[in-house]
């Protein structure tokens, strides 16, 4: 495992870390499996664990604070997300600080994350949705500079709506954060147009969420995709999106190398970006863990590679079911 500094915080993080959502509510999760499989990331040297009150209502929470009492002897950085009071995701351009983050609701939320992960502090603390124009507000930043004096988190987040790269870009520019959670991967490219440069000039740490398209990018999905009544996916890929996703990932197969699968090329892809800090595959078997943390020890792509999958970017407006 290869480790990135985690922008101004000079925290050392395994440049593949674990996104923690999917065990916090999708079909197909089951606690035992889901312990063993974040056990073994920390064995194999991840150290970037990120979570949210939002997966399964601070059920992911909870098993974050396990594996933290389980490792007592090792440095793990711990991320988590306050929902919006609205709890309406993702943001819109109408909703003020007052609907998603007011001061209080901050407070509370804090404070039901640590509860559920029993832990006395988190190490980044983030908004789990954004709208850059709340920075003409700054009872949010007055609240969450309060709470960091007292020692409830050492870092602040954003987490930017899928698609909204650019909705985050004066959070950045404004030295007001540590660090930005955005998608990122082989369709999701517009990152780097204005979102990057600011982070890189300012020193903010990039988290890549979505490495995998929400499974698009792994090359297991079909147009007759479904998942059992209630799974998210079925929400996300609705016909309309899943029959687009699969021709677009349908275009990539032909180059994937031999001997590699769509997955590692994809998360390569991404450690092939210098402004991002870690990336947070979601991993809830152990076999996924193994396979796609072994994607930092294998280095870069060739860059005759990396130059066809620049073509397949794919720009996307958000939309109803995006979410």
């Amino acid at each position: 495992m290869k480790y990135r500094k985690f922008g101004r915080t000079n925290w050392d993080v395994s440049e593949i870390g674990y996104g923690m959502w999917g065990m916090g509510g999708w079909t197909g999760s089951e606690d035992k499996e889901s312990m063993e499989s974040l056990q073994l990331a920390v064995n194999n040297g991840c150290n970037f664990f990120d979570t949210a009150w939002g997966y399964g209502a601070g059920k992911s929470e909870g098993l974050l604070g396990d594996l933290i009492r389980a490792n007592g002897d090792k440095k793990l950085y711990t991320a988590t997300k306050i929902p919006p009071k609205n709890f309406k995701w993702p943001s819109k351009r109408e909703f003020t600080l007052d609907d998603c983050f007011p001061p209080d609701h901050i407070e509370e939320y804090v404070e039901r994350s640590l509860s559920n992960a029993g832990i006395l502090s988190f190490d980044l603390m983030q908004f789990h949705t954004w709208e850059d124009s709340w920075l003409e507000d700054e009872r949010w930043f007055n609240k969450m500079t309060d709470l960091k004096s007292k020692g409830m988190f050492h870092a602040i987040g954003i987490s930017i709506n899928r698609w909204e790269p650019w909705n985050g870009v004066k959070a950045v520019r404004s030295g007001l954060i540590d660090s930005v959670q955005v998608i990122y991967n082989i369709f999701d490219q517009n990152p780097e147009d204005e979102l990057f440069p600011a982070c890189q000039k300012h020193n903010v740490a990039v988290i890549a969420r979505v490495p995998f398209d929400e499974g698009s990018l792994t090359g297991t999905l079909t147009k007759e995709s479904k998942w059992p009544e209630g799974d998210w996916r079925n929400t996300y890929f609705v016909r309309e999106n899943l029959i687009s996703s699969v021709e677009h990932a349908d275009r990539l197969k032909p180059l994937v190398p031999e001997g590699m699968t769509m997955a590692e090329m994809a998360l390569r892809f991404i450690l092939a970006e210098p402004v991002v800090s870690t990336i947070i595959p979601g991993m809830r078997k152990p076999k996924h863990v193994i396979s796609n943390l072994a994607a930092s020890d294998e280095g870069q792509l060739d860059k005759s590679l990396m130059n066809e999958l620049r073509k397949h970017r794919w720009d996307r407006e958000p939309t109803g079911w995006s979410q």
